[in-house]
């Protein structure tokens, strides 16, 4: 029993201290800064995929650290996830042999990083604001609906996860999209993206549960005591994000 509190006050603080970091970027609202911030999770959160890929090719970190760089100077840093492929479909086709252990981490989880600082590029710090209420929401409600009625177990790669939870959690982070949106989309879009990014944030949750499953491990790193690897707080907002990002653009 006392190990579980303990856990549990250390999760909390590592929270505490995740969102105060994550708030003073916020208010800060420097591109540089926000650049470096996420670059600097994206490089552990790439080191954490390596594992579940069980990858060992350190070339990885100097073209995820390139396309890092780039990405800071062009104007549309999403179109570099499209430029990798090309350049990988393009080698793989003339050699053959080449590794495609390579390529997987620039989908995940260095693609997402890359739509999530488009967003704060394209949309300004209030878009960042609103996909943190959202996936956050998704995360709280989730939890609380599924220890309370979840009965339904929603997917064998994550048991624990109840249907009735999900549907919970998208209700919830819903409400929190539409107290967090920026006031300058209609109250319908803000509905629909906001239910779209809460659906999203559930499977790449369930995504990189499949992935820990796969590599036989329970977190994708340790490195936030309490809470696991930074994939683990973030899986949410590597889909969701992406999410976010396409239907502004169609929509808004």
């Amino acid at each position: 029993m006392f190990e579980v509190v303990k856990e549990s006050s250390l999760r909390i603080k590592t929270g505490l201290i995740i969102l105060g970091v994550v708030l003073l970027v916020g208010f800060i609202d420097s591109k540089f800064i926000t650049w470096f911030f996420l670059g600097v999770i994206m490089i552990f959160g790439v080191a954490e995929a390596m594992k579940l890929f069980q990858s060992e090719r350190n070339l990885i970190f100097i073209v995820a650290g390139i396309t890092w760089i780039v990405a800071y100077f062009y104007p549309n840093p999403q179109d570099l996830v499209f430029l990798s492929i090309v350049a990988f479909a393009s080698v793989l086709a003339y050699t053959k042999t080449f590794d495609k252990l390579l390529f997987l981490p620039r989908l995940y989880p260095l693609a997402s990083f890359l739509f999530i600082f488009s967003l704060y590029v394209s949309y300004g710090i209030g878009s960042m604001l609103w996909l943190l209420a959202i996936v956050a929401g998704a995360d709280i409600g989730a939890y609380f609906v599924g220890k309370s009625v979840g009965r339904t177990v929603f997917c064998i790669t994550s048991p624990k996860k109840t249907l009735e939870g999900v549907v919970g959690g998208i209700i919830i982070a819903t409400g929190f999209g539409v107290i967090f949106a920026p006031d300058t989309y209609s109250f319908e879009l803000v509905i629909l993206v906001s239910s779209l990014v809460a659906l999203a944030s559930v499977f790449g949750d369930l995504f990189e549960s499949y992935l820990k499953r796969e590599a036989g491990v329970k977190d994708s790193g340790d490195i936030l005591p309490g809470h696991g690897g930074i994939l683990d707080r973030t899986d949410g907002y590597l889909f969701g994000a992406i999410v976010m990002f396409i239907f502004l653009k169609l929509l808004a």
